[in-house]
């Protein structure tokens, strides 16, 4: 399915996406080493043995990615200017290698550009979950949307 437009989204609409994805082993790894992060929490399953979690966690600016990802197909492919920002970014639960995530996205308010005539600005609430239906991962987005394009 194709993003929508400016018009199209509904305050207060919440779409439950139908896809879905279980974070690997390899996923948490290669994130880590490709954002170059090392922390021993995430790649080291010795130092996370003695942690309050007793194995790695899954790097949590993945977990971010996935869940707007996740999103993508049904509210903004093809049509989004680009993200103006994120907020509230919280992550009340841990993941780990092997939860499913699956995801709800909430269209919180939007309006139209003051500057830009063709396109609108559009306020998201994210959630993730994991197979347990916890809350993983919260966060409020803005995005810049085209508009309806006009018949010529």
């Amino acid at each position: 399915m194709a993003g929508l437009y400016f018009e199209q989204f509904k305050i207060g609409h919440i779409f439950t996406h139908e896809l879905r994805r279980s974070i690997t082993e390899m996923d948490n790894m290669l994130f880590s080493n490709m954002t170059l992060n090392p922390q021993p929490l995430h790649i080291d399953y010795e130092f996370s043995a003695k942690t309050e979690f007793g194995k790695p966690l899954v790097n949590s600016i993945f977990t971010l990615g996935l869940m707007i990802g996740i999103s993508v197909s049904d509210t903004t492919l093809g049509t989004t200017i680009g993200n103006l920002g994120m907020s509230e970014v919280k992550f009340p639960n841990p993941v780990f290698h092997g939860d499913t995530i699956h995801v709800t996205t909430e269209v919180e308010n939007k309006r139209a550009s003051k500057s830009r005539p063709s396109q609108g600005i559009v306020h998201f609430i994210h959630r993730a979950y994991n197979q347990n239906d916890d809350l993983v991962a919260f966060c409020k987005r803005a995005a810049l949307m085209q508009m309806t394009p006009k018949s010529e």
